[in-house]
């Protein structure tokens, strides 16, 4: 039973890729946002620790050695801690930085499905025959950096030939989560020859073509929150975030597109209190793609934290806007080289923030800089949550078949229709489950299945 919740530890001891003759193209799975294990290194000794993800002492942690601070001069977030580097381990072929993001084994008894990412994936690969080292690898990053900085394209480049190489010069099937799209998009731009070489499918799912407008704006107002209810309070703060993604590159570049055609353009609203003739009353602000940035600016303006008993400033960062700007018009021009086959898998029948309000008529805003501690209220549109459908579909690709799929953001990654759908894709099935009676009888069928092949735009 231990097995059962540990596998993939058992599975990471044997390097089943090892001599095998690929028969089938190598797959290649890229994580998101917050989906890569981050470990911080220590300088001097070498020794590494989680930082993300984990349970316990997430927080204290998290404030030790992931808060940073944006260098214009080299395009990078830098963590404050001087003492170690953040970086990602790359066991088990890249799969184990990208499966359970915190593999302690009480996560893996408890089964804490929260953390468990690519995990279900993973499983439903190698049980269609993918074997990992030659047919299945994974790829994962320092989610904070921008999706077009050198050592993400890199490393992206690096894993590419890698799994090019173990399956005997057979193209790759890359399987792409969230703003894992953009990073692929971006690569994509930036080196069209090694992703016209390499990649024979990509299929991207949940991912913020246009961006997220509620979920983002919030964020870089007000912070994030990954965890909810009772096991948020192991987790880290929505605060503590919050003074990691105003630093972040990678968030900024996520900002909805001012330059899409939005069936309703997104809005922040804020209901500021204005006095006039000492009297009070509560005037509605609003504020769109373009405009959002000088709310921003003003929001965030006295905005500090506290690290190592020194106070450092972090207002809104035009250097980090500025660069986003120049991946924005990366992403608006990029193009699907025609030997690349594309799908798409969007969320769908949840509802998924869009327009973001901060006050009421009956309590304004006083102080503009009061949004960052203030819980906003949402308005909504159809999608998986934190993606909103019309974003997702919106590649500007020419799509072999795009699908929406009634799931939330993570759960789209365990979700059944949607391994379906990669099983049609990739033309493959789980393979059958074969168990021997006697040693004189005949190989049964213990649990035969067929791939579910469907043709509907929406799956139930």
């Amino acid at each position: 039973m231990l097995k059962d919740y540990c596998c993939c530890f058992f599975e990471a001891q044997s390097s089943d890729g090892d001599g095998d003759v690929a028969d089938r193209d190598p797959v290649l799975l890229v994580s998101g946002m917050g989906g890569t294990i981050l470990n911080s290194k220590n300088k001097s000794f070498g020794f590494e620790t989680r930082v993300w993800v984990r349970i316990l002492l997430a927080d204290l942690e998290f404030r030790k050695k992931l808060w940073s601070l944006y260098n214009p001069e080299t395009g990078y977030t830098e963590s404050l801690d001087t003492s170690s580097d953040i970086v990602v381990p790359e066991d088990d072929y890249g799969l184990y930085a990208i499966d359970i993001l915190d593999p302690s084994l009480w996560v893996k008894i408890l089964h804490v499905t929260e953390v468990y990412h690519f995990h279900d994936m993973i499983d439903m690969l190698v049980g269609c025959g993918y074997k990992k080292g030659s047919t299945l690898f994974g790829y994962g990053y320092d989610f904070r950096q921008s999706n077009r900085i050198d050592k993400t394209m890199d490393g992206l480049k690096s894993k590419l030939e890698e799994a090019y190489k173990a399956s005997g010069g057979r193209k790759v099937n890359i399987i792409s989560h969230s703003m894992g799209g953009l990073l692929l998009t971006c690569f994509m731009c930036l080196h069209n020859d090694v992703f016209t070489k390499y990649v024979n499918k990509w299929i991207a799912i949940a991912a913020p073509f246009q961006g997220a407008p509620g979920c983002i704006n919030d964020s870089l107002l007000t912070g994030l929150q990954f965890v909810d209810g009772f096991e948020s309070y192991f987790f880290v703060s929505r605060w503590t975030m919050h003074q990691l993604v105003v630093e972040c590159p990678s968030v900024y570049e996520m900002l909805p597109n001012p330059g899409f055609k939005w069936k309703k353009e997104p809005e922040i609203h804020v209901w500021r209190a204005m006095t006039d003739d000492e009297e009070t009353s509560a005037v509605m602000e609003s504020y769109g793609p373009n405009d959002s940035v000088n709310l921003f600016s003003k929001a965030l303006q006295n905005n500090e934290l506290n690290f190592g008993g020194k106070k450092i400033a972090l207002p809104f960062n035009f250097s980090i806007l500025n660069w986003a700007r120049g991946t924005r018009q990366l992403l608006n021009g990029a193009q699907l080289p025609k030997s690349v086959s594309f799908y798409s898998i969007y969320g769908t029948s949840y509802d998924t923030p869009f327009d973001v309000c901060y006050g009421t008529e009956a309590s304004p805003i006083s102080n503009i800089s009061d949004i960052c501690h203030t819980i906003p209220e949402y308005s909504y549109v159809d999608g998986d949550g934190t993606v909103p459908a019309e974003s997702a579909k919106a590649d500007n690709f020419d799509a072999v078949e795009r699908v929406g799929v009634a799931a939330s953001h993570r759960a789209l990654l365990r979700d059944k229709k949607v391994f379906e759908l990669i099983q049609k894709w990739l033309g493959v099935e789980p393979q059958v489950k074969k168990k021997l009676h006697s040693k004189t009888s005949k190989v049964m069928d213990d649990n035969p299945h067929e791939c579910k092949r469907k043709d509907m735009h929406v799956l139930q």
